[in-house]
């Protein structure tokens, strides 16, 4: 199987406050056949993840306006919430515990090679 296309019909929300990560991110998914939606702040994620609904999340940690922390508690507070993947400068085990503990579905240390990113996503999403 090739993995072109493989998150076709799909729609990601992607969230980093920086533009360059946001926009690499966003490209490599979209070659994939991904729809993405993009937030740069906690709060704007937190509002489109409740209007667009996605199928899976990319998540930074270190975000402005409302954390990745408690961007993550509002997304676990759907029923149906979709696979998170969050992405963190931060290496702390005190983090990375947190995080599992809010319900993340994979904890990723940047920089994280964009090929393993997409895989760990597609696998969380059981598209690998």
């Amino acid at each position: 199987m090739t993995d072109a296309g493989r998150f076709a019909g799909r729609r990601i929300l992607v969230v980093d406050d920086d533009p360059d990560i946001l926009a690499s991110t966003s490209l490599s998914l979209q070659a994939e056949g991904a729809e993405v939606v993009t937030a740069e702040d906690g709060n704007t994620a937190v509002s489109l993840y409740a209007a667009a609904r996605p199928d899976g999340v990319v998540l930074d940690m270190m975000l402005p306006r409302r954390s990745g922390f408690l961007v993550l508690e509002k997304i676990r507070e759907s029923p149906d919430s979709p696979p998170v993947v969050m992405v963190t400068a931060n290496q702390g085990r005190r983090h990375m515990t947190y995080a599992e503990n809010l319900g993340v579905t994979a904890y990723l240390v940047k920089p994280v090679p964009m090929p393993r990113l997409l895989d760990v996503l597609a696998e969380s999403m059981g598209l690998a």
